[in-house]
Formats: structure tokens, sequence, C-alpha cells
């Protein structure tokens, strides 16, 4: 790369760090409301060093007159999040006494929004702590969203060019005026949130745990106050979750085409009927066998069974009780549930609802084709035509999904663990939803027993995950290097 290129990565980097640097002062409020001052030192030297290696990068200046090209955004994304990882991290390792592996497999499952945590002993945990987690989700969040919007369609990986809304084609002059859609995308986010938190405090949290709850929530990340996640507060506060992790993973480009005057654009959308009809037939279906099956009566049986399908579809990773204990029909389904994921330009994570809609939509053209030889079968997803290329990038990404996930359990496997923990250990880290199945690391365990190379595995499967594999894979290509 020119020296030109990487100065101006490095001053990006640079208004990251301090971005970070400059979030740690709210936990750092946090614990001067608690009067926990004794762990205000941790983030005072954690916020102090990482503003100081961001100034650095910053102090040069931006290079005039250079411009990123395609492949220079795919190291900015990457290093980019990796970088944010290695000093989010440093607040837990000093607070909480713990390894840097394990600062750093918390963190990078704070910043992906997946929700896997390796601390136990929440309820009683710093306040500080608590909420650095919560906010890393929160920032992770919309650290994504604007990715997807901006970046992403770019690099020809992810799902926003397939969505053309009728107002004024927001998604195809997205990048022009990419500081616009930042600030409706930030406005958005920031009034779910406030929205999120409102509710909870209504449904009886106190206000400390509906503020980290509501930016857990709205990012679909799963971090909780409570080591019994949810399960700790009451059935209102289920609800109120289920309702805004849908929100958080539908998407944002369509709220804010909707706040632009198109007030059908969410309800017109293919992925978002098709996501919401999802949910629906599954939560009703699964809520009837487990009414069946329990003693509970139908309308906790409704409430169990639709907070977890939706927890888990959306890739958020709450639990109200450890539906692993339902049978083993339960596991089953829960496993499948587990790859599906949100909607495009969402905070959710996995294959996205989209990716399913596109392959139906080719398997049924296949099979009409086979029936009428002549024919000319025109395929189109959300009124607009499938081109090959938008075909290829669908199944090249299913292709190195599934292959990630199969090596990174072939991995965990060869350190020791059992086959389940193995597979779905990667499974959830790759689709981002948090806990896996098993005594270990299912909805009642956490990561912390499993060895430290298991964690620094399964945070890189995070890490693919979250950035569409393609876009990480690319950097390890020689043709990348070469020019």
């Amino acid at each position: 790369m020119a020296l030109p290129t990487l100065r101006i990565i490095g001053f990006i980097l640079g208004i990251f760090l301090i971005t970070l640097a400059v979030s740690m002062v709210v936990p750092m409020l946090a614990l001067l409301a608690f009067e926990r001052t004794d762990d205000l030192q941790a983030f005072i030297w954690a916020s102090l060093i990482t503003f100081g290696c961001g100034f650095a990068l910053v102090l040069p200046g931006r290079p005039a007159h250079t411009n990123l090209r395609p492949r220079d955004m795919y190291f900015l994304t990457t290093v980019s999040w990796v970088s944010v990882c290695c000093f989010a991290a440093l607040p837990m390792m000093l607070i909480h006494h713990i390894s840097y592996t394990d600062a750093f497999f918390e963190t990078m499952s704070g910043i992906t929004t997946t929700g896997a945590t390796v601390i136990s002993g929440l309820d009683s945990a710093s306040p500080g702590l608590l909420m650095w987690r919560s906010l890393l989700h929160w920032l992770g969040g919309i650290g994504f969203i604007g990715m997807a919007v901006a970046i992403l369609p770019l690099l020809r990986v992810g799902g926003m060019r397939l969505f053309q809304t009728e107002s004024s084609d927001w998604s195809e002059k997205v990048m022009p005026r990419s500081h616009m859609a930042g600030k409706y995308l930030l406005v958005i986010y920031v009034i779910f949130t406030l929205a999120a938190f409102v509710a909870f405090r209504l449904a009886g949290m106190s206000a400390f745990d509906a503020i980290n709850h509501a930016m857990s929530t709205v990012a679909t990340g799963g971090f909780s106050t409570s080591d019994a996640s949810l399960g700790k507060f009451s059935p209102a506060a289920h609800w109120v979750a289920i309702v805004f992790m849908i929100l958080g993973s539908l998407p944002f480009t369509l709220y804010v085409a909707t706040a632009r005057g198109n007030h059908g654009a969410l309800l017109r959308d293919q992925q978002v009927r098709g996501f919401l009809v999802l949910l629906a037939i599954t939560s009703l279906l699964f809520s009837i066998w487990y009414w069946l099956n329990h003693d509970d009566g139908l309308l906790d049986s409704l409430r169990i069974v639709t907070f977890s399908v939706v927890s888990v579809v959306t890739t958020t990773g709450y639990a109200v009780n450890d539906y692993t204990q339902w049978g083993g029909f339960a596991v089953m389904v829960f496993f499948y549930l587990t790859f599906i994921g949100g909607c495009s330009g969402s905070t959710s994570g996995g294959l996205k609802m989209f990716r399913f809609q596109v392959a139906y939509a080719l398997l049924r053209a296949n099979l009409k084709q086979l029936v009428h030889p002549r024919a000319v079968i025109r395929q189109q997803y959300n009124g607009h035509p499938l081109d090959e290329e938008i075909v290829r990038s669908i199944l090249t990404f299913s292709f190195f999904f599934t292959m990630t996930i199969g090596v990174l359990a072939l991995c965990l496997a060869m350190l020791g663990l059992d086959p389940l923990t193995a597979l779905t250990g990667a499974a959830s880290a790759v689709c981002n939803v948090g806990p896996g199945l098993g005594p270990i690391i299912g909805p009642a365990g956490n990561f912390s027993p499993l060895p430290d190379a298991a964690k620094w595995l399964l945070a890189v499967g995070m890490l693919l995950g979250r950035l569409e594999i393609i876009t990480v894979l690319v950097l390890l290509t020689r043709a990348f290097w070469r020019h």
C-alpha cells in the first residue's frame, strides 16, 4: 500500500480510538453515581492509553487529495474492528483482573454484538464494567449499521444493494451523501434506545438495568446485568425485549425511508414481511408444542417461547430459562434457528433473511425450468431482477459461511471440546448469537471453562461473522497484497 493510503487509514483509526477513549467517560460516570471510585482508576488509565495512541495517529493530519479504493476499505474495515477491540479490552482486564485473552474475548463479543461471555457473578459486578459491556454492544451495533450501508455495498459483499426503496432511491444514493445517511441512522438508533429505556423502566427495571438492557437489546447483543439474563426480570420486561429485539433486526435504511415520508417502506419490503411471518409462525407453533408438553399456562408458554425464538433468530442471545432442558426437539429447533439471523442492514448477525428468500426464488425458478425447458423465467426479488452478480455473491458467501463454521468446529474439537460444544460454539460465534448448546456454553453457562486457544478461535469467528467473512478472507489472498 502507498504511504498516503496508510496515513489516511491511520488517521481514521485514530479518530476511532479517540471516540473509544471518550466513550469510557460513560462507565466512569456510572462508577461515580454508585460511589465505586475504587474501579475508576482502571478506566482512567485505559482511556488515557487509548486517547494517546489515537492522538498519535491523528497528529500527522489527513493527507490531501487521497481517496480510499475498495481494496483499501477491506483493510480499513478489518483493522479498525480489531484495533478497537484491542484497546476496549483494557478496562475489563484492569477492573476485573482477568487475563487479556478473556478481556479480548469479552470485548470482541461486545463489539460484534455476539453476547457470549466469560464473566460470571454479574449481579454483584462493578457497575462500570456492566455499563462498558453494554456500551460496547451499542457502539458495535451502530458501527455495523454504518458499515453495512456505506462500505459493504461498495465491496459487493452485503445485501443492502438489493434494497432500493421507492422514496428517492435512498439505497442507490447512500454513498454520495453518506454523511446524511449517518445522521439519520444515528438519530433513529438513539430514539430506539431511549424508547427501550423508558419501556424497561415502565416494566419495573431500575434505571441502571434499563439503560444497560436498552443498549444491549437495540443492538441485538445479549449482555445482561444478571447471570440469569432477563429471567431475573418481570414478564412485562420480556415483552418489551421482544419488541425491541425485532426492531433492531429490521433494515435501518427502511426506517430512514419511513422517516423521510415513505410510510409503507417497511411493510412493502419482501425481506421484512418474510422475517416477521417466520417469527410469528415459528413462535405460535412452538408455543403450542411447549404448552402441550409443559405445565406453564398458554400465555406464559407464548411469552417464554416467543422470547426464546426471537432472541435466537435476531442473534441477541438473551435467555429467560434454559431451553436446552425442553427436550431434543427444542434443541434441534433452536440449533436451526441459530443460522437464520435478522435482516440485512440491521444490528443482527446470521445468514440474513434475504439470502434464504433469494435461494428459495432460485430453487423455484430452477424447478420451473425443468418442467418448461424452453421457457424464459425472470427471477426477481423485492421487485428487482436478480442478476448473476447478486446470485454469485450469495452463493459464495453461503459456501464460505458454512466452511468457516465447519473448520472452526473442527479446530475446537481438536482442542478437546466435545462435539456439541465445538459445533454449536462455532455456529453461535460466526452467527453472532452468543450462547451455544450443552452444559458448558448453553444458555445457563458461559465460555470461561474453555481453553485460551478456543477463545481466540471463537473471537476470530465472531469477527468473520460480523464482517460477512469475505471482507476478512480477501486480506489473506496473495492478489490483495500484490498491487
